[in-house]
């Protein structure tokens, strides 16, 4: 069986992000990405707590993958308890982009854009529990240990 509802995300646990200055010669869209990662670690610190990005949440409501499906994109930080097991709870930035759904009303589009923090905290717990979320912190420890036999710092996430 299909999902019905598909989740898809990009994560990047705020522990791993050593230093906050932003490379010099970054994009204008990197940049702004740098000083989301940057303001949610002041917002809500760097232990237990992960940025997802490039996010997407679609629900669909028919058998027909043309028919009846309502899109999101999401970006935002993600909780979990003391020990990484669950996660608690997500603070997240949510806009539509797009269904397939001409029945589709406003408040049924705000009801689903709502919806979008339960689903993602079932995907993190999903994420977790295959030990995506550890493989992710040890491939991040294996390029910061690089970087630094490198002998030079190349910028937040480089």
């Amino acid at each position: 069986m299909a999902n019905r509802v598909d989740v898809s995300f990009d994560c990047r646990p705020l522990r791993t992000v050593g230093r906050l200055d932003i490379p010099l010669d970054a994009s204008p869209k990197f940049r702004q990405f740098c000083e989301r990662v940057k303001s949610a670690i002041e917002r809500h610190g760097s232990f237990n707590t992960y940025y997802l990005y490039n996010g997407r949440c679609a629900y669909h409501l028919t058998n027909d993958p043309n028919v009846g499906t309502i899109e999101f994109r999401f970006e935002g930080t993600a909780f979990t308890d003391e020990v990484d097991a669950k996660t608690v709870r997500c603070d997240l930035s949510v806009e539509e982009a797009g269904d397939t759904c001409d029945w589709l009303t406003q408040p049924i589009s705000d009801w689903l854009r709502a919806t979008v923090e339960r689903s993602v905290r079932v995907e993190f717990d999903r994420y977790i529990a295959a030990g995506d979320l550890s493989k992710a912190v040890e491939r991040i420890a294996q390029l910061q240990a690089q970087a630094d036999e490198a002998g030079g710092f190349v910028g937040m996430f480089l």
